[in-house]
């Protein structure tokens, strides 16, 4: 097609591609241009990928790693994480979202309610433990022990109670993983997704102990986030290959609280959600980090943004939430 931009091949492919994946039903090449043009007008916004049916409909990076370069997407590690506990349980590694985590970790009892924290709560960000997340961020990453500083925060709720957001309970449950495998959480990370997805992704931070960063940090290339979403939406399976249970997913996506900064519902890792009527299923991460899954569409959306500024519910988040929006109107 001589003469056309690379903007105008992309959405004639995106196009075309419809016609065959959609039963026949085109996407309208400007409303697909109109998404484009609107995504691209985001100044913090790095890149968009969206599949339909494990098919990709558009990618562009239009600023920021290429599509095929390992991106940081800050807190959809918590996403990424919750994957693996699922996995692990599938395993028969752990028993379940019950199961306590003080014994799992070799800790003596606490005394207190502490001892009644179990996997689900840390899933759910339901630990009753003051945040290490925002303003408690800086003193704990400098502390001696990440593990020991999150577990000793005040207890503010019972376990189980209220969702308080906190990335030091997706550290513990990082150790934890680390500690009943006996292995690093970057090589559980890439044995358990990146292989079977055939997606890199590289070593990341690590706490004073040498344990990976759990929750924080880990980086995937767009394609390999939408990848990772084909993967959920396809019952844990990618080319034939069992990677989580489809049981896992489906309680992934119960709802068990909700977050006070969005109103949306929140279940095992996953944020969620209503776009154009339809359930939506999301990861968010520091400065507009996003994976976005559509059951009802088979439609998976991959956002990475600028990951030094931030976006608040009310401000670019907000923005990436209307695109995700328009783009499952469109489809």
């Amino acid at each position: 097609m001589p003469g056309l931009t690379r903007r105008q091949l992309l959405s004639v492919g995106a196009a075309m591609m419809a016609t065959t994946m959609l039963g026949g039903r085109v996407l309208a090449q400007g409303r697909f241009d109109d998404i484009a043009a609107e995504a691209e007008r985001l100044d913090q916004l790095h890149s968009l990928v969206i599949h339909r049916q494990g098919e990709r409909l558009f990618a562009e990076a239009f600023r920021g790693p290429a599509l095929d370069q390992p991106a940081n997407v800050k807190s959809v590690s918590k996403t990424l994480v919750a994957l693996l506990t699922g996995i692990a349980i599938d395993r028969d590694i752990l028993e379940g979202p019950d199961q306590r985590v003080l014994p799992l970790l070799g800790r003596a009892p606490a005394g207190d309610a502490r001892d009644e924290l179990t996997i689900g709560h840390l899933l759910s960000m339901q630990a009753g433990l003051g945040s290490t997340s925002r303003g408690n961020y800086g003193a704990w990453i400098a502390s001696n022990d990440w593990v020991d500083y999150a577990l000793n925060r005040p207890l503010e709720d019972q376990p189980g109670s209220g969702f308080i957001y906190s990335t030091g309970g997706w550290h513990i449950l990082g150790a934890v993983l680390s500690q009943v495998t006996g292995q690093s959480l970057h090589r559980l990370a890439q044995d358990w997704l990146g292989d079977p997805l055939d997606i890199v992704i590289p070593p990341w931070t690590t706490d004073p102990q040498g344990r990976y960063f759990g929750g924080n940090n880990m980086a995937i290339s767009p394609l390999g986030l939408a990848r990772t979403g084909d993967m959920v939406l396809n019952g844990g399976q990618v080319d034939g290959q069992h990677v989580v249970s489809e049981s896992w997913i489906e309680t992934s996506w119960q709802p068990r609280t909700r977050s006070p900064y969005s109103g949306d519902q929140y279940g095992y890792g996953w944020f969620l959600t209503t776009y154009a009527g339809q359930q939506v299923a999301y990861a968010r991460g520091y400065g507009g980090q996003m994976l976005a899954v559509v059951p009802s569409r088979h439609l998976s959306i991959a956002i990475t943004s600028d990951p030094t500024k931030p976006a608040s519910s009310d401000g670019y988040f907000l923005d990436l939430q209307r695109l995700a929006e328009r783009i499952v109107e469109a489809v």
